[in-house]
This record gives C-alpha cells, sequence and structure tokens, in this order.
C-alpha cells in the first residue's frame, strides 16, 4: 500500500488555472486518499452490509453497499473525466472553483457509504431514534455524518487521532450535505440530512476551507459529482436487483402508469390529503410524486418534463423491460445489460455546470428532463418494493436488533463488575467520544451545551455504542444478538472479531 512521507492535509494545493488542473492528474496525495479508503477494513465491510434488501433475506445475489460503491465509483470517474477536460465556459467555472479531479471523485465515491449501518436505511432511522431517546444525543445518528467520523476519527492508517488523515479535497467531498442536523433548512435532504456530528465539526471547517469560492452550505463541485453518481447508480442497480428477482410487477406497475395517464384530469383536481389516504388506488401515488417534487423543487420541477419522464419510463422500463421476465437466460443477461448501459451512458451526457446554482441544486447537476427521470426510476422501488408488507415485517425484525444490541451494551458498560470484558473496541470507541465531548466542551461549548460529569459520560458513552453498533456487518449484528441472548451454538466462532 502507498505510503506518504508528508502530512496530505498540509501537501493539498487548488490549482489555480485548467491548465494546472489538468496537469493534477498525477497528485500523489489523491492517489493515497483512495488506496487508504479501499484498504479500510470499513471499506471491505460494506461487502456485508444491505444496500436495499439483505441478502440474507432475499436469498439471491443482490448489490451491497460495496458493489453499490464501486458503481458510483465508475459513474463518478467518467463524469469528472469529461468535465476536466473541457476547454470552454464550463470547464474554466468547473477549474475556477476547486476542480473536478477524477481520483477526487474516485475517493469520495468509495468513502460514501462507510457509515451506513446494518440493515441498509432501516438500520439508520432505528439507531438515530435510539441514540436521541437512550442517550440524549440530540443530533442522533446519521449514515452521512458517520461516514465523515469514520474518515476522520474512527478508522486509522498509522497515526492516532487523524483518522485516515485524507486531504482537504477528499474530506470536502465526501461532504453531501455540508451542515449539523437541524442547519439545511429548504437545502437538498433538509433538516433531517446532514454530514457532521458537532464533535466533529472543526475537521469539517477546515476542509471546506480550502474551498474559498464555494458558498456556506453548498457542495463542492467533486462532492456534486459523487452525488449524482450515486443517484443514477441507485436508480438503475436496484432496478436491476428487483428484476432479476421478479419482484415488479408488470401488470401493477403498468395499471399505475397507464391510470395516472388516463386520468390526470381527474387526479390534478384531487388535493394532496386526499391522494396521500389512498396511495393504493391506480395512479394516487405517481401524482403524490408531482405534487411533492413540485412542492419541494419547484426551482427545476416542470409538468410537462415529469409526464415526458413518466412516458419514458412507462415504455422502457414498464413495456420494455419489465414486460419480459428475467429467466437467467444470456438474452435475459444481454437486454439487462443493455438497458442498464443506455440509461447510465444518457444520464451522464445529460450533465449541466452551474456558477450559482439553486440552494437545492449543487454546482454539477442533471438536466431538467434527465432530473424528472431519475426521480421516476427511483419512485419504482420506493413504491413497489419499500411499501410491501413482507419487507416491513422483515425489516420491523430487524430494527429489534439492533434496539437489543444498543440496550445490551449499555447495561454491560453499566455494570461495573463486568464493564472491563466488554469488547475492546467498544471500551477504545467509548474513551475516544468521551475525549472528543470533553475538548467540544472546552473548546466549543456553544455547539453542543453540555452540563459537566454526568451528562457529558452519558452522552459520550451513548456515541461510543452507537458507533459500535453502526460498524457491524449485518451478520455481525445478528450473530451478536445471539450471543447477548445467551442462544448461540457456535460461541467462538461468534464472537470472533468483538
Amino acid at each position: 500500500m502507498p505510503e506518504t512521507t508528508t502530512d496530505p492535509r498540509e501537501a493539498r494545493t487548488l490549482p489555480e488555472t485548467l491548465n494546472e488542473f489538468q496537469s493534477a492528474e498525477g497528485h500523489p496525495h489523491f492517489r493515497v486518499d483512495l488506496e487508504r479508503i479501499r484498504f479500510s477494513p470499513f471499506y471491505s465491510r460494506l461487502s456485508a452490509v444491505t444496500q436495499v434488501i439483505s441478502q440474507a433475506g432475499a436469498g439471491l445475489a443482490v448489490h451491497n453497499r460495496l458493489t453499490h460503491s464501486v458503481k458510483v465509483a465508475a459513474v463518478a470517474r467518467a463524469i469528472a473525466t469529461h468535465l476536466s477536460t473541457r476547454r470552454n465556459e464550463h470547464g474554466r467555472i468547473v477549474a475556477e472553483l476547486g476542480g473536478a479531479h477524477a481520483v477526487v471523485v474516485q475517493a469520495a465515491a468509495a468513502a460514501h457509504d462507510l457509515g451506513h449501518p446494518p440493515f441498509g436505511h432501516l438500520g439508520e432511522q432505528t439507531l438515530d431514534r435510539l441514540a436521541r431517546t437512550r442517550f440524549g444525543l440530540t443530533e442522533g445518528f446519521e449514515g452521512n455524518a458517520q461516514t465523515y467520523r469514520i474518515i476522520t476519527r474512527l478508522d486509522e492508517h498509522d497515526r492516532p487521532g487523524v483518522g485516515l488523515n485524507l486531504t482537504a479535497a477528499v474530506r470536502a467531498a465526501v461532504l453531501k450535505y455540508p451542515w449539523r442536523r437541524g442547519q439545511g433548512g429548504a437545502r437538498r435532504g433538509g433538516s433531517s440530512k446532514f454530514n457532521h456530528y458537532a464533535i466533529d465539526e472543526p475537521d469539517v471547517r477546515q476542509a471546506l476551507a480550502a474551498y474559498p469560492l464555494i458558498e456556506p452550505g453548498q457542495q463542492t463541485v467533486e462532492c456534486s459529482i459523487m452525488d449524482i453518481s450515486d443517484d443514477i447508480a441507485y436508480s438503475l442497480h436496484d432496478l436491476d436487483d428487483f428484476y432479476r428477482a421478479g419482484l415488479l410487477n408488470p401488470a401493477t406497475l403498468s395499471a399505475e402508469f397507464r391510470t395516472w395517464h388516463r386520468e390526470l384530469v381527474r387526479l390534478r383536481s384531487l388535493d394532496e390529503a386526499a391522494l396521500a389516504a389512498d396511495t393504493r388506488t391506480p395512479g394516487h401515488s405517481l401524482e403524490l410524486l408531482w405534487r411533492q417534487l413540485g412542492r419541494k423543487d419547484a426551482w427545476i420541477a416542470d409538468p410537462d418534463a415529469f409526464a415526458e419522464a413518466v412516458a419514458k419510463v412507462s415504455t422502457e422500463v414498464i413495456d420494455g423491460l419489465v414486460a419480459e421476465p428475467f429467466d437467467g437466460s444470456l438474452a435475459s443477461e444481454r437486454s439487462l445489460a443493455r438497458f442498464t448501459t443506455g440509461w447510465i451512458a444518457r444520464l451522464q451526457s445529460s450533465i449541466e455546470v452551474h456558477r450559482n446554482p439553486d440552494i437545492r441544486s449543487g454546482h454539477i447537476s442533471l438536466n431538467r428532463q434527465a432530473w424528472h427521470e431519475v426521480a421516476v426510476l427511483k419512485f419504482l422501488h420506493q413504491r413497489f418494493i419499500l411499501e410491501r408488507p413482507d419487507l416491513a415485517v422483515y425489516q420491523r425484525g430487524q430494527a429489534s436488533v439492533l434496539e437489543r444490541l444498543v440496550d445490551g451494551f449499555a447495561a454491560w458498560l453499566d455494570d461495573q463488575r463486568d464493564a472491563r470484558r466488554a469488547p475492546r473496541r467498544l471500551i477504545d470507541l467509548v474513551a475516544l467520544a468521551t475525549d472528543d465531548y470533553r475538548r467540544l466542551a472546552r473548546d466549543a461549548p456553544e455547539l453542543v451545551p453540555l452540563q459537566a460529569g454526568a451528562d457529558l459520560d452519558r452522552r459520550a458513552r451513548g456515541r461510543g455504542i452507537i458507533d459500535y453498533v453502526a460498524s457491524l456487518t449485518d451478520a455481525q449484528a445478528t450473530s451478536l444478538d445471539a450471543l447477548l441472548a445467551g442462544r448461540t451454538e457456535r460461541l467462538w466462532d461468534a464472537g470472533q472479531g468483538l
């Protein structure tokens, strides 16, 4: 694995001209960053973390967080390479704002999901609730914030206290939501999304200081590229999984899309509350999607573009791809590959550059038509997969696993007679969080008001427990749950890696 003899945070310099930017391809520190992320155990762990449907529960090969991250990196690199070679006004804007280095966006793409806990977004929501209710952590838990905490604090390469010691460029490129909880306002993701906890804010400020032309609350150019690539990969590769698994019912999908088109006048006359109260009626969910897009993203939402996107997805996905069930044949594989490759290529070519983007957008964005198409593609699995009762039942069971783990480890650390036998890494993470909160109380008490003593210790212990549980794979979480309940029959195997 490559090494560096200087601190890459200090060595990183921003290119001042497009020509200088072009020659930066060989920047050694960016390559070091990428390899440190790829060699990280947190990165390897992603192969056993749920993307949407758990591999254990699905019983088939589906995308996990690692394969998703690899594909996001491929899409992002292609976009960055294209933008960095432009010699027009868009190329100059990109260079002036800090550049679109292909290796930086690859590194950000590799790192962007490191903070996702076991069991996908369900795990994220569960740990957020437990962090707030069990330990008084008002910031709760958020996968993106956890990602930043991992690369700057929890993971270590060769020196304590600096995480992976990545350049400002890569750390800034990971900040999809560059604010703390509740500060997003009307920005993309709103107040529920954020990218760092108060205890990590000093590091965030240092990273963003390298980009003086990027407005507060706005993504860097390289981060915008990673974010768009994440959207593209998510909208298509999850569709790939559900099509292979036979979970997309052509008749149900067709009824939703055709009813919306046929009864558009009537649907537009209904108020949003009526639509939301009866989403099982064909056409209602699609119209509700349009209302939500129009309300949240009036800067780009357009009824004609939405109708065209619905027609395109209906033709190419419902009447095209899904109409012919996947049967595992080479012909099915070719058909799916052509579909996915064609859509990715077209979305990659739909990129726009903005010097002064809308508050809900970034310096790099999809054009109006492509933006609507991605929204409709996401709608397919949000409405017809994530809302399935069988998935909901399974996810409630997974939430219970995480709840038992958090409560079990909290009780263990409260047991003065036995706390010393808790997993070494758990004890280390609690100690690290304690140091972080003490430093925060000393240097920036306005960020998170803390009462001395017990309140600080309670929050630090809670953050350490949440950090520990969030770092598990799906299988480790299930195995540890059995261990804590005394149910395992393979004690030594199950206890490895504690």
